[in-house]
């Protein structure tokens, strides 16, 4: 093709956005509602994850050890567990520290303290950290059979939930995207479908005067294109401002910290990989419709005019 021709193809394209604006608009329209559902929800899938991934960083496994385990013991047990591969923190917890926060924590039994004296009935710990708490189980196991750990507290049951909220999610938001993605291509098709038949009879001329079928599907292809990219440009920006207003919002209620509302994924950390997929995936499902939608009308020449 030459460069005259492409010229005047694209040129025509952008023309065509605006001699069938109503037309176009209703394809923008669609294109923006289909990005925003499909967008939204992969956010809001995102997020649920990062959520129950920072109630996954709350998650503490105590390992207590025997008494009268000695100092080196201690630390060579230390250094054990932070060479474990599903570990991700270690904390050693003495028995002095122990102590200390339980006399805090129960001020009201000095007297009880008072009448121990310099005994500290509680042993030496460590607090460790797990990576995948899928792994949860094979750890405590680990960590349980080395020598001079006495026994492992690990939260079993809050575990298994989070693991099978996890699994729940993930399903749900997964046949959600799919259905979502279905219908969008549905309904899109057919808008787009409409806006071709709409032209059909310019189309028809087209082909009787000897156009190719490549030079009559590339105005198509760039209108498309257009229509998807603001499409994409605007769900982009409805998406920031709807984001941002929701996390405002939430931020506001003090009781979602404790359950890992700081996971939520800052906007301005995914901005460009949104916006990049906003306007990719808009300019490419336009101008594939508009391409595709096309075909019904070149196989055949038309015979009415």
């Amino acid at each position: 093709m030459k460069l005259s021709s492409f010229r005047y193809l694209v040129g025509q394209g952008f023309d065509n956005v605006w001699k069938n604006r109503v037309m176009a608009f209703a394809s923008f329209c669609v294109l923006l509602v289909s990005l925003l559902l499909v967008g939204i929800s992969v956010l809001f899938y995102i997020n649920i994850n990062a959520v129950i991934g920072g109630i996954e960083d709350k998650n503490e496994v105590i390992i207590y050890l025997l008494d009268n385990t000695s100092d080196a013991r201690i630390a060579e047990i230390g250094e054990t567990l932070s060479k474990m591969e599903n570990v991700s923190a270690v904390t050693l917890y003495s028995r002095e520290e122990a102590f200390a926060d339980l006399k805090e924590s129960m001020d009201d039994y000095s007297q009880v303290f008072e009448s121990l004296g310099d005994d500290n009935p509680l042993p030496d710990a460590y607090r460790i950290r797990i990576n995948d708490i899928s792994m949860m189980d094979e750890t405590v196991a680990a960590a349980a059979s080395l020598k001079d750990v006495e026994y492992v507290s690990a939260p079993d049951s809050f575990v298994e939930l989070l693991t099978e909220l996890r699994s729940v999610v993930a399903v749900i938001a997964i046949a959600i995207i799919g259905a979502l993605l279905i219908v969008s291509m549905v309904i899109i098709s057919n808008t787009t479908r409409a806006s071709v038949f709409a032209r059909r009879r310019e189309i028809s001329i087209m082909q009787s005067v000897g156009a190719t079928k490549t030079f009559i599907r590339f105005p198509f292809f760039v209108e498309g294109m257009i229509n998807g990219f603001m499409a994409g440009a605007v769900a982009t920006l409805l998406t920031w401002f709807t984001y941002d207003s929701l996390v405002e919002m939430l931020g506001k209620f003090d009781m979602l910290s404790t359950i890992g509302l700081g996971s939520i994924i800052p906007y301005e950390t995914i901005a460009i990989p949104v916006t990049l997929a906003y306007i990719l995936f808009g300019s490419l499902i336009g101008a594939m419709g508009s391409v595709f939608s096309t075909r019904a009308h070149l196989k055949h020449k038309a015979v009415n005019m």
